[in-house]
């Protein structure tokens, strides 16, 4: 109807990206990407060489930040992408990387 908003789906997202992502800049095109795209949550490197993303937005905001990762200037590093969708938290003010 005219008037109403319509309502928009949220989400979580947690996603562990493998192959040659720790220092490329992966981090930091990570989060000017989800700042783009409104999108709140954190990028940090993992021991075992992977990186991990835990982000929250707008479900469609999150399938672009998804695929602007994926075929980005960081997809020749990419070798493999784990994604788990879940319902969001609202624990996050902002994007950042972590240390």
């Amino acid at each position: 109807m005219k008037g109403e908003k319509v309502k928009t789906q949220h989400k979580r997202i947690r996603v562990f990206y493998t192959g040659r992502v720790q220092g490329v800049g992966f981090r930091f095109t990570t989060e000017q990407i989800a700042l783009s795209l409104g999108i709140t949550g954190w990028v940090k490197n993992l021991p075992d060489g992977k990186v991990e993303v835990v982000a929250e937005g707008e479900e469609a905001r999150l399938v672009s930040f998804l695929e602007k990762i994926k075929n980005g200037p960081m997809k020749p590093y990419l070798r493999g992408v784990e994604v788990e969708w879940g319902e969001v938290k609202g624990e996050f003010k902002e994007f950042g990387i972590r240390f």
